[in-house]
């Protein structure tokens, strides 16, 4: 009977060796795949809208859209076909994408004490248009808008514009 309460001592012990060190890998590859993982797009204040603001977005979409392809004049069906014009740059600019995987803020000013006027994600194509004289900040424009901000300098990667 000795012998028997022995090697069942043993079996257990090892079985709960194999099942504590089998818990201890399923965590660590649980934790390592998702801190590996790119992080969720940040979705700042100033970009949220209301509900009745996407309702009546959705009702101007549909309504403006309605023309068959019959219907349209050669010109709509002309500027359909055609690609769209890349962005002249001004002298000394480039473009550039957001390197910070959260995303960065858009500044009215190059403080940090400046306004928040929006916010760009991770890997956005810039227009990078200036330095600051204490090289801290870049003054930017997005792309397809006319809006100009100030982000924080390092943050972006001077890309070819043709991506």
């Amino acid at each position: 009977m000795s012998i028997s309460s022995l090697f069942q001592f043993i079996i257990g012990f090892f079985l709960g060796i194999i099942f504590f060190t089998a818990g201890i890998a399923g965590g660590a590859y649980f934790f390592l795949t998702n801190i590996n993982a790119n992080p969720e797009k940040h979705i700042f204040a100033e970009e949220k809208s209301s509900p009745e603001k996407e309702k009546t977005q959705t009702k101007t979409e549909t309504k403006t859209d309605t023309k068959t392809t019959a219907e349209k004049t050669e010109p709509e069906k002309t500027a359909e076909k055609t690609e769209p014009k890349q962005e002249e740059l001004p002298a000394g600019a480039y473009f550039a994408k957001v390197t910070w995987s959260n995303g960065l803020s858009l500044r009215s000013e190059p403080t940090k004490e400046a306004q928040r006027v929006g916010g760009v994600g991770y890997n956005t194509k810039l227009i990078v248009l200036s330095t600051s004289e204490d090289g801290k900040w870049q003054k930017i424009r997005v792309p397809g808008s006319e809006q100009e901000a100030w982000i924080k300098g390092g943050n972006v990667a001077k890309i070819d514009n043709q991506e």
